[in-house]
């Protein structure tokens, strides 16, 4: 054995140990402003407000950790804090130094585009029903990922759980932890019970709101599948969330105290919210909320972040937390189920297909590589998307790229669409441009919500976090943060 490999495996099972005791029998006892101090040397956001976040993600932990299964919390301390906050970072210096760019931080991976429900609106309704991905492939994806320092995937579709080899895909790879984005319909108690087992995957359920809204959208009863399956996950000790899109008609109840008390009483530990994107199951503009309900969410999300016991995003309106847009590999890429890889869930357009390439070589492909650069002339982070905040931009990726549909019909939203997603982005871009302006200085600083300004330190954020070897030398700079859960 190679003495690099040992050193490896010695450290990473004295960091695993280490923090194994100290979660169980330290951790539990501190206050929370040693939790934020704990939590700022772990993570390595050189985003101000995304390592404000992290301080969410580790207090809430530490509250959610008595009520955890054994074999959760050993996931949690293994796969997510050691091996993908600090063991990863050789093998991540490897690729940048072959490379010349950071490599994703996560995969969503989407085994299956089959599905048990028929909810209008469906983002990936229209992709092809057959399972490409094999159990072989997925694993070999991961493989590769791993060697990346990659050891956090998100499992998305269709309904995750209508494949069959799902558990065995999450017990081959022990080393990871991941998050699955599902209706929860097939969650039973001895579901519940298998995860709990496992411990290295967190469930995000997909709701629209209380009942109403819910089963109008799912389907009569399936609210209460919903409240059944979190109660199963609850009891077996399972860390989970809710997952919620906003359309015009549910944007005000997704973000009120009802909704968000409700979820906490059910045992949320996080909630992601999704903005409407009009593909898949018959694209409607009129369900995106409009410019104004947007806003309006972007307000609420960050006020329930900061007085609630819940951690919460917002993928359209939180760009402040991660520098702007994740898409294009800079952050993630998505797998979808006929190995089409796509540079988000949503921009359903690919230009390789990972039964052809290797992942390193799609990264270096002039599609993702025009989305990076294009990423670093958005310096509005209240506007992160390509495909609802600038349009323009995903047709001209797409064009430079060479990519196609991936998903029947799955062009109109560059077609047939196009004049009405200009009409939106010009609006809400009036809303933003002038929020970006008054409330964050164009990026210099941005207000907690209890009134503490923090500097965003953009400038050197852009001089060497795309391309770190291209980007000068390194600069440390101090941060003034807010020290506060």
């Amino acid at each position: 054995m190679e003495l690099s490999v040992m050193r490896e495996r010695v450290k990473s099972a004295v960091v695993k140990r280490t923090l194994y005791l100290a979660g169980n029998y330290i951790v539990p006892k501190l206050n929370d402003e040693m939790i934020v101090k704990i939590s700022d040397k772990l993570n390595h956001f050189k985003a101000p407000a995304g390592k404000i976040f992290f301080d969410h993600i580790f207090v809430n932990l530490k509250r959610k950790l008595p009520y955890l299964s054994k074999n959760v919390r050993k996931g949690i301390f293994d796969n997510f804090i050691s091996n993908f906050l600090l063991l990863s970072g050789e093998r991540r210096r490897k690729f940048i130094d072959k490379n010349g760019f950071y490599p994703p931080l996560f995969y969503v991976i989407s085994p299956s585009m089959r599905c048990n429900l028929k909810c209008y609106g469906c983002y990936s309704a229209n992709y092809a029903r057959k399972d490409k991905l094999s159990y072989e492939k997925i694993n070999q994806i991961i493989d590769e990922g791993k060697s990346f320092g990659i050891f956090f995937y998100t499992i998305s579709g269709g309904e995750p759980f209508a494949r069959k080899d799902l558990i065995s895909i999450f017990e081959r790879n022990k080393d990871c932890f991941f998050q699955i984005y599902t209706n929860s319909s097939l969650i039973d108690g001895k579901m519940a019970e298998k995860l709990s087992k496992l411990g290295n995957v967190f469930p995000c359920i997909s709701v629209e709101g209380f009942e109403d809204e819910t089963d109008e959208r799912r389907g009569k009863g399936h609210f209460k599948k919903v409240v059944s399956a979190m109660n199963y996950l609850k009891d077996n000790g399972v860390l989970f969330g809710f997952s919620a899109t906003a359309t015009r008609f549910n944007n005000e109840v997704i973000v009120s105290d009802e909704f968000i008390d409700f979820y906490i009483k059910q045992g949320c530990f996080l909630g992601w919210y999704f903005n409407y994107i009009p593909i898949g199951r018959e694209p409607d503009i009129g369900l995106m909320p409009t410019p104004e309900q947007r806003n309006f969410r972007r307000k609420r999300v960050a006020e329930i972040r900061e007085t609630k016991p819940i951690v919460v995003g917002d993928f359209w309106n939180d760009g402040i937390l991660s520098h702007g847009c994740l898409a294009g590999g800079r952050v993630y890429v998505h797998v979808n189920a006929e190995g089409g890889v796509e540079p988000c869930v949503f921009a359903q357009f690919a230009a390789d297909n990972i039964f052809d390439k290797s992942m390193e070589e799609i990264l270096n492909s002039m599609y993702f590589k025009s989305i990076r650069k294009e990423q670093m002339n958005n310096r509005n982070r209240l506007r992160p998307c390509m495909i609802i905040d600038y349009p323009e931009i995903l047709r001209k990726v797409v064009a430079e790229g060479g990519a196609k549909a991936t998903q029947e019909g799955g062009e109109s939203i560059i077609t047939e669409l196009k004049d009405k997603m200009d009409e939106y982005s010009q609006n809400y871009g009036k809303i933003a441009d002038e929020t970006w302006k008054e409330e964050f200085g164009n990026g210099k600083f941005f207000y907690t919500y209890d009134g503490k300004k923090v500097e965003l330190n953009e400038d050197d954020y852009y001089r060497r976090s795309f391309y770190p070897l291209k980007g000068g030398h390194e600069k440390k700079t101090e941060n003034k943060i807010h020290k506060g859960i």
